[in-house]
């Protein structure tokens, strides 16, 4: 219908015509209705039309997501059906057929709404002009500079670039260099750049570092009302060999029926207000990103390596988890309270790993010996029971990165995962549990930490690859984690180990926060929360407030109400700054990695296929957890077609196969330090 047409058929008075012009615009603009030749209005479903965001790929190709309160599966958007859309914007898209799978294809009909105005780049000189190459490789359009806009920005120089126009069918994005970031071989350079381009904030406004520093570290009568002393315990930290941010402390004394377990977190909320400079900073920020060799804190270091940080030795405000357990690990009551602590020591996981194998040799373990050997008794109850009720316990290892005093890679190698880490694992779990079923309790509104179950076409899929080792879940349908976890516990120490440990975990959902409770599937918990990492994490700093408030008051229906819209928004805005977080480290290790391996080309190596993909396939190498890609047109001996559900690449005369989890021995063949890109060339299957 034409706006004159819904005018008429709504009866909306002359007066009233303006404003409803103007709201159909707005609807239009926001993907509700859209907008069709000869000034026509329709609905998207109606018309088969479906609006969301464009995820790019670097191969020209993307994948619409629908609104998120839509349910369609994402549309594929081939090459040539993008209209000149980029990664990122919010477009509507026309379904126009479905694959074998039955994946629906479209095409992007209109760009709703532009998301990206400038972008980071290497800049490549072309006679007088230039073309600037996104870092993000999921924008596929080089961005075209003329001379006059090159702002004299020279080869291999990693830039800002404003976009002036954007991509349409025939024309490429066109640009003008607004800041030159460096030239791409400079490690300050390679940071500043990927913090640009993820738009991460490295710095404090003057007014949160100014109210930073007005918090004092001395307590006050006022600071210690209504407290319990808690400075006589036997309390002490646990943490990583480099952390200066310590939020947690633990303590345990046996009782009659079982033990008593204590977790002290840091009581950042009595420093950081509602409604403050900082507090408004920290859910902006949402989560202190962490990379090698260093951080960019959520709060200022006066608060979160400083004030807040339990150091051993000086006192501390601390939210205090009591924890009674039986000797077979059931929770058999639960306590919490505002205390002030003293941390007798600080301890890092390597040495406690240590101290329970070998045993104590100074004077402070004399104290400490007892407690952290029934400590490590109780994990091993909480451990055990977890798995039994559907935790899932995956063993995928992780890297770590070892820079020199001078700044370069040193080593990568496989980090640690000890008896140490268990424990705190263990009682952190312990803690956010207790916390999150006593606001279930009390019917207060929080942030939960949740884990949606897996899609059934994935688990469909994941079936059918590990029926190639001779392994099956008995069903697809309403999976549960404790058949997973089953499964995970089979093939421990097997050689397809560590390729079903991997593919099971890109089958699963990402956790997330939400102000709805269905549950934590792969932890097998009812009720979760984030609450022991305040000076880390926002959502644990709303978790202490809530904690606090139900301590000391019922909350209204009116109450209830507004915390539930409060918490929706909270909820999205800290997810999306996880994921950014994760980009941004995931980014950050991926530069360390090609800094590593960019004095190695033509160094052989063995390892093992972790990903395969349309293009090739990805192999980590053993010795340095460093991937690189074989791409397919380097694998002359053969034609070979890519099987996306049984993630492989066959050969067609010779059917000769490789598939994730095979070992290969490869050559370096090229490292790219701007466009974070190692390629491997293949010299034969192990």
């Amino acid at each position: 219908m034409k706006i004159s047409e819904f005018a008429r058929a709504l009866s909306i008075s002359d007066i009233q015509r303006r404003e409803f012009r103007n709201q159909i615009k707005l609807m239009s603009e926001a993907g509700i209705l859209v907008r069709l030749r000869g000034g026509r209005y329709g609905l998207p479903d109606e018309m088969n039309l479906t609006t969301g965001i464009l995820h790019g790929h670097p191969n020209g190709y993307g994948f619409l997501v629908p609104d998120k309160d839509k349910q369609e599966n994402n549309i594929y958007i081939g090459s040539k059906n993008t209209s000149g859309a980029m990664h990122k914007d919010k477009v509507v898209a026309r379904i126009e057929s479905y694959s074998e799978s039955g994946r629906p294809e479209g095409r992007i009909i209109r760009i709703l709404e532009r998301s990206t105005t400038s972008l980071v780049g290497l800049f490549e000189p072309l006679d007088k002009d230039g073309w600037v190459i996104p870092l993000d490789n999921k924008y596929s359009h080089d961005i075209f500079v003329s001379g006059k806009n090159k702002l004299g920005a020279k080869s291999r120089q990693i830039v800002v670039v404003e976009i002036i126009f954007y991509p349409e069918k025939h024309q490429p994005p066109v640009g003008k260099i607004v800041e030159v970031l460096g030239y791409s071989n400079n490690p300050k350079v390679e940071l500043n750049s990927i913090f640009r381009k993820l738009g991460t904030r490295t710095n404090f406004s003057p007014d949160v570092l100014e109210q930073a520093k007005k918090v004092t570290v001395r307590l006050s009568e006022k600071d210690l009302k209504n407290r319990r002393d808690l400075t006589d315990w036997i309390i002490f930290t646990i943490d990583g060999e480099t952390a200066k941010d310590f939020d947690d402390a633990i303590s345990l004394k046996l009782t009659g029926d079982g033990f008593k377990l204590g977790v002290h977190i840091a009581d950042v909320s009595h420093y950081v207000r509602k409604g403050s400079a900082l507090d408004k900073e920290a859910l902006e920020r949402g989560t202190s990103i962490y990379f090698p060799n260093g951080v960019i804190p959520m709060l200022p270091f006066e608060l979160s390596n400083d004030i807040c940080s339990l150091k051993p030795n000086v006192k501390r405000l601390a939210l205090t988890a009591l924890i009674d357990f039986n000797r077979e690990g059931k929770v058999t009551k639960s306590e919490f309270f505002n205390s002030i602590i003293k941390s007798s020591a600080r301890f890092t996981y390597t040495e406690v790993a240590h101290l329970l194998k070998k045993g104590g040799t100074k004077i402070i373990h004399n104290d400490v010996m007892g407690v952290l050997k029934n400590m490590y008794r109780l994990s091993k109850i909480l451990r055990k029971q977890r798995f039994k009720s559907g935790s899932v316990d995956f063993q995928v290892p992780e890297p770590e990165i070892h820079i020199n005093s001078k700044g370069r890679v040193e080593r990568i190698i496989k980090a640690q995962h000890n008896k140490a880490h268990e424990l705190i694992e263990e009682f952190m779990l312990a803690a956010n549990q207790a916390v999150a079923r006593h606001l279930s309790e009390q019917k207060v509104p929080f942030i939960h930490r949740i884990h949606e179950s897996p899609n059934e076409n994935k688990i469909a899929a994941f079936q059918e690859f590990i029926s190639g080792f001779g392994l099956r879940l008995h069903s697809t349908h309403d999976i549960n984690s404790t058949e997973l976890q089953k499964l995970l516990k089979k093939v421990r120490g097997r050689p397809e180990e560590r390729v079903i440990n991997t593919l099971l975990l890109r089958t699963m959902k990402k956790a997330k926060y939400s102000q709805k409770d269905p549950g934590h599937f792969c932890l097998g918990f009812e009720h979760y929360t984030h609450f022991t990492s305040p000076i880390r994490r926002y959502p644990d700093l709303i978790a202490h407030r809530l904690l606090k408030a139900s301590l000391d008051q019922k909350f209204s229906t009116h109450d209830k109400k507004r915390l539930i819209k409060e918490i929706a928004e909270i909820s999205e805005q800290s997810t999306l700054k996880e994921g950014k977080a994760t980009e941004v480290e995931r980014e950050i290790n991926d530069l360390r990695r090609v800094q590593y391996m960019s004095d190695k080309i033509g160094k052989s190596y063995t390892g093992i296929i972790v990903n395969v993909t349309p293009f090739g396939f990805f192999v980590e190498l053993t010795e340095a957890f460093v991937e690189g890609l074989v791409h397919v047109s380097n694998l002359t001996d053969d034609y070979y077609l890519y099987i996306e559900q049984e993630h492989k690449w066959r050969g067609q005369r010779h059917h000769k196969v490789y598939k994730i989890g095979d070992r290969v021995k490869v050559r370096v063949a090229q490292v790219d330090l701007a466009l974070r890109r190692i390629d491997f060339t293949l010299l034969q299957s192990l």
